[in-house]
């Protein structure tokens, strides 16, 4: 695996790849570890996870350059990213007993009726390279406590992420192949899901990365968890705080390079204050500084890879020539990089990319609408479901169009965010099962009834 700095286009680290072999024998040590990592007191494993947050922390610098260097996130974001890591292995470390204690029933008189919940087995993990610690940790953070081992499949332009996660649970105390990377090309991950000695499999990513494995796990009776693409809706009411509204969804669009499932895609206006939230949005957009990642003021970086630049700049053009304006942005700016200026589109069709497509970069396509109704009409009018946002003064009303929008997640007068405490994941082409919080350490677990006469 080739390392090529996005910011750069300069090779800068070569990785050898496992070969069937080695993916063998990692199936066979999870195995191994697996039988006597569920057999740990769950406040061992929890104390295990209390100090992979701090390996985290004291390290957070580090962490982010690698991810700077791999996939272009903005340093300060990237360390960040990392903090939030830690975030989550403190919340599982102090709610993993309470999520995963017993529940008891009733039953007749003498008898004694519950659920318990015990690991599955070795999961495998297929992660992308957008947030590449923060997607690996809240699958690795809850999953581990609970009982399971881990084999991570990461994105193949991050592996020295990949690398860095397993050696934070090695530094961590955690005992040895617990968690593993596989660094293995895609057209391997059908054997490791189809391999008895795999029980399970969660995908963060693409669509078709997701269909595939949940085909295949399917295919051998396995549990699968989805988090696939979004093209998440921020509506803006007619009694919203328009700069309010305007100053995050600027930011709620571009953070990470505008690379994010859960980034606000499609803006919808009401008419009555369209133009008023049109001029602050673009005046806040253009506010953002796009240059060297590893600079400390750096708001927008390069895209992650050259191709993904492509892709995303020939999604602009095909909107653009169906009749969709470009108030700002547009083009890939000449310099040394994969950058593309944070954009706004207005005007957009029906029917083009814009409109119909995951955006997945700092490209914002905004409608304006005439009422509530026709908000909530064109915000359900994706194949996604992942999250939306809602901006009104009126909190009442606030929940009650939230209620109507078909997304995992709603937030109202805030951006869309994975939150360790709430359940988090889509509906439709997004996904399916969730993430986080007391539903997220279910997801992985047999649920035991056990009843004792």
């Amino acid at each position: 695996m080739q390392v090529v700095n996005p910011a750069t286009g300069e090779q800068v680290e070569t990785y050898d790849d496992h070969t069937e072999s080695d993916v063998d024998d990692a199936l066979d040590r999870a195995t191994t570890a697996f039988e006597e990592w569920r057999a740990r007191p769950m406040r061992e494993r929890e104390e295990l996870l209390a100090s992979a947050a701090d390996v985290l922390r004291e390290n957070k610098r580090e962490y982010a350059m690698i991810a700077t260097r791999e996939m272009g996130k903005p340093i300060e974001q990237g360390v960040s990213e990392v903090e939030k890591c830690a975030w989550a292995c403190d919340h599982y470390a102090e709610t993993a007993s309470a999520y995963l204690g017993e529940e008891h029933h009733a039953s007749p008189p003498g008898s004694n009726a519950k659920t318990v919940y015990e690991p599955l087995g070795p999961v495998l993990a297929v992660m992308p390279w957008n947030f590449p610690f923060w997607q690996v940790f809240r699958f690795a953070a809850p999953y581990l406590t609970a009982g399971n081992v881990g084999l991570l499949k990461h994105a193949s332009n991050v592996p020295g992420c990949a690398v860095a996660i397993e050696e934070v649970f090695r530094e961590a105390g955690y005992p040895e192949d617990v968690f593993q990377s596989l660094l293995i090309p895609s057209d391997l991950v059908d054997d490791v899901v189809e391999d008895d000695r795999c029980r399970a499999a969660t995908v963060t990513g693409s669509g078709p990365a997701g269909q595939a494995v949940a085909s295949t796990a399917g295919a051998n009776l396995k549990k699968t968890v989805l988090e696939l693409g979004g093209s998440d809706p921020f509506v803006v009411l007619d009694d919203a705080d328009v700069e309010a509204a305007a100053e995050t969804g600027a930011w709620a669009r571009n953070q990470n390079g505008g690379q994010s499932c859960i980034a606000a895609k499609r803006f919808i206006v009401h008419t009555d204050v369209y133009h008023a939230f049109l001029d602050a949005f673009v005046d806040e957009i253009e506010s953002l500084t796009v240059g060297d990642p590893t600079e400390e003021e750096t708001d927008v970086g390069p895209q992650a890879r050259e191709d993904l630049l492509a892709d995303l700049h020939e999604q602009v053009e095909a909107s653009v020539d169906a009749g969709a304006t470009v108030v700002t942005g547009g083009e890939p700016m000449d310099c040394e990089g994969s950058y593309y200026p944070p954009t706004v589109l207005t005007d957009v069709p029906g029917g083009c990319p814009a409109d119909t497509e995951e955006m997945f970069g700092p490209v914002a396509a905004v409608w304006e609408v005439d009422d509530e109704d026709a908000a909530v009409e064109k915000a359900n009018d994706t194949q996604f479901g992942l999250g939306s946002s809602v901006w009104t003064e009126d909190r009442e009303r606030g929940e009650r169009v939230a209620r109507r929008i078909d997304a995992g997640c709603v937030y109202v007068n805030q951006l869309v965010k994975s939150d360790a405490r709430v359940p988090f994941g889509g509906v439709k082409e997004s996904g399916y099962g969730r993430e986080l919080s007391e539903a997220g350490i279910k997801e992985f677990v047999n649920r035991k009834t056990v009843w004792v006469e």
